[in-house]
């Protein structure tokens, strides 16, 4: 059994607990927060028996061996580093880290301590459906493009028209639309496609100072991925990947709830539909069986894949923020 600790006790937090609760594999024990009352609510509310409001002795606690890091997006590097030295196995969410010096240098601990393994939490490329995509794209005789979609209003955003800084839109903790839900379309392209060659973001920047919205723009050597997202409107839109006549349509390229393949003729087959389940066990049975047995060879296989597509995507969301001149706080311009 799987001990688990965690770090945030926001609305994902809460997510995420649930659905490692259904995998039967995880024993959730520990809560980390600023505020102690804050930890202890969200421990008793989810069964937990361990709380702390001091980062080193909860890390130093033997309490959890795996924990789950869903802080803001600028608190998401020293918190992993600290875990890797306290031999803490890590579940980070998406994006995993601010820049790829902060990548590289993760990258560099985890060599460094091989008993300690490193998930980034995108929930959608672990999913059923996104399986099946993956299985028809393979089938396809051309591939001439995509298009993903991911925007959903965000309720923090009124926040913002009321004068406030929440940290979803605040450069001192890496927040915009690139960051949240852009991570999503990028991991759909990466993994489906591959590292393209160039990348060209332009943004809808708001009064923060970040990104409220965007487009980006993936250019491969036979065809370009469109990328659209925003937390700050709300978009309908399909996504599509594109054959000659035939095409692959998804309902949602975040949750991804159902996809369809439409032959030349028009007529659709369902690929894979949504099963009403929390979104993120898929995730959870996948991290957990590396973890239970990290010497089984198609484990290995499966986790050095997952960490690899978590170095692309930090490199591509880098770039597209250096094209569209978007710094966070303590960055170099």
């Amino acid at each position: 059994m799987i001990k688990l600790g965690i770090i945030g006790t926001n609305w994902i937090t809460q997510q995420f607990v649930e659905a490692v609760k259904l995998t039967g594999k995880y024993g959730f024990t520990t809560v980390y927060s600023r505020h102690l009352e804050t930890a202890t609510e969200f421990a008793t509310k989810n069964g937990a028996e361990n709380t702390f409001d001091d980062l080193n002795e909860f890390f130093a606690s033997d309490s959890f061996d795996t924990v789950y890091i869903a802080s803001p997006n600028s608190l998401h590097f020293e918190q992993a580093k600290q875990a890797i030295e306290n031999g803490k196995n890590i579940i980070v969410e998406k994006p995993a880290f601010m820049n790829q010096k902060q990548m590289a240098e993760i990258q560099h601990l985890l060599d460094k301590h091989p008993e300690v393994l490193y998930f980034e939490a995108a929930r959608n490329i672990h999913t059923p459906n996104f399986h099946a995509i993956e299985r028809k794209l393979s089938e396809l005789n051309v591939v001439s493009g995509a298009e993903f979609t991911y925007s959903k209003y965000s309720s923090r955003y009124d926040h913002v028209l009321a004068g406030e800084i929440p940290n979803v839109f605040s450069p001192k903790f890496g927040g915009g639309a690139l960051q949240d839900l852009g991570v999503y379309t990028v991991y759909d392209a990466v993994t489906l496609f591959g590292m393209p060659e160039e990348v060209s973001y332009y943004p809808q920047l708001i009064r923060t100072g970040v990104d409220g919205k965007g487009t980006a723009v993936l250019s491969y050597p036979e065809y370009t991925v469109i990328l659209n997202f925003s937390k700050i409107s709300n978009s309908h839109m399909t996504s599509e990947i594109y054959g000659l006549k035939d095409l692959i349509e998804l309902d949602d390229a975040g949750e991804i709830q159902h996809v369809d393949y439409i032959d030349p003729d028009g007529k659709r087959q369902t690929l894979g539909d949504d099963d009403g389940a929390n979104p993120m066990i898929p995730e959870a049975n996948d991290f957990a069986r590396v973890i239970n047995e990290p010497n089984n060879d198609q484990n290995m296989k499966d986790y050095a894949y997952w960490r690899q597509l978590s170095v692309y995507v930090n490199k591509i969301l880098f770039n597209l923020r250096q094209d569209a001149h978007i710094f966070f706080v303590g960055e170099e311009k």
